[in-house]
């Protein structure tokens, strides 16, 4: 568990700059729970209504309730001084003071990848999402999202799919937001972590989220915009991430859907174009994902069947889609699927070729 100090640092209602200037004054967080009214008003980072704050957190002692409970519900507290810390993580601006996490800790430190965009996804946006995370979780990557509805959701799936994620909260871990997504985050759980910075208890108040996507892009080496409208969370995210010195990446999009404005926008303003998994992991040097043609009888369904009707000339997506007799949307998702681990490209629009 974490230091208690921390802990009572984080159950404070004080601006993060006060319980990091707190955090300087003393050499062991650990003795802010037992510094006097004298002490506290001689270091002179707090008025007169903080140390009250400060005073009536400390003798509610909330503190140890958050550590009783955590350690009751199998969640770990990752400080900022554990060892166990993300030190991606700790390298940006305002990191998190305390780190709640239900599931693997060490899956924090991992090359890691958001995935991110709008709650209300066009098809051609949550296959994308879905899609890419399955390809970079296949490569041993971990993908962060934020567990919210549409493309965080779908990114969670894909990931999930093939390899490890990380959800991170606008709410406590006991308070999981949205109630929908609750088993997916026990799945999450299961083999990867869902994390908070907040109380517990936390409700998802409106404020809390902008303040999530900070850990969103700083866990992350890179941050993928799949589709957002231009003001939206997942442009927060794209903005933060460029001060924290991440990779930024965008989905293009339909020039005339709403939700491609952000990822378009990005890309105008010098956001990596993401066509594939190859244009992400190129850009960190990682070895790249080389399809090999011998694998295409293994490809799951319904990607098999698409890849049997395709072929090195190029085929309309409604003549793929009546040769398949699959459904509209089965057929459209093994498709971009088998654009995003690069067995066919898109020549033309709604026009595609094996590779």
């Amino acid at each position: 568990m974490g230091s208690n100090g921390l802990v009572f640092l984080n159950t404070l209602n004080l601006a993060y700059s006060k319980k990091t200037e707190l955090l300087k004054s003393f050499d062991d967080s650990d003795l802010l729970i037992n510094v006097s009214h004298k002490e506290l008003s001689k270091f002179g980072v707090l008025n007169q209504k903080d140390i009250d704050k400060f005073l009536s957190c400390r003798d509610s002692r909330l503190f140890e309730r958050e550590i009783s409970q955590a350690r009751d519900n199998g969640i770990q507290i990752v400080d900022l001084h554990d060892q166990r810390y993300p030190e991606i993580l700790r390298e940006i601006f305002d990191p998190p003071l305390v780190l709640y996490v239900k599931g693997n800790v060490d899956v924090l430190s991992k090359m890691s990848i958001a995935v991110v965009g709008t709650r209300i996804p066009t098809p051609y946006g949550s296959s994308v999402a879905e899609n890419l995370s399955s390809d970079l979780s296949s490569m041993g990557i971990n993908v962060v999202s934020g567990l919210a509805r549409g493309i965080d959701t779908c990114a969670h799936r894909g990931a999930l799919s093939n390899g490890i994620t990380t959800a991170v909260l606008g709410s406590g871990l006991l308070n999981v937001y949205p109630r929908e997504n609750k088993r997916l985050g026990l799945e999450i759980a299961n083999c990867g972590a869902v994390i908070s910075e907040y109380i517990l208890n936390m409700p998802p108040l409106r404020e809390n989220f902008p303040k999530r996507n900070r850990i969103v892009s700083g866990l992350s080496k890179g941050v993928v915009i799949v589709e957002a409208a231009k003001r939206s969370g997942a442009l927060i995210t794209a903005r933060l991430a460029c001060e924290q010195n991440r990779e930024v990446f965008a989905v293009p999009g339909e020039i005339t859907s709403p939700v491609s404005v952000g990822p378009n926008y990005l890309i105008k303003e010098g956001a990596k174009l993401v066509e594939n998994i190859k244009d992400i992991l190129d850009e960190f040097s990682i070895s790249s994902f080389v399809p090999d043609k011998d694998l295409a009888p293994d490809l799951k369904f319904p990607e098999n069947v698409i890849f049997d009707i395709v072929d090195f000339k190029g085929k309309f997506f409604d003549e793929i889609l009546a040769q398949s007799q699959l459904a509209r949307q089965d057929a459209f998702k093994g498709l971009l699927s088998l654009v995003f681990k690069g067995f066919v490209k898109e020549l033309k629009p709604s026009f595609y070729a094996k590779v």
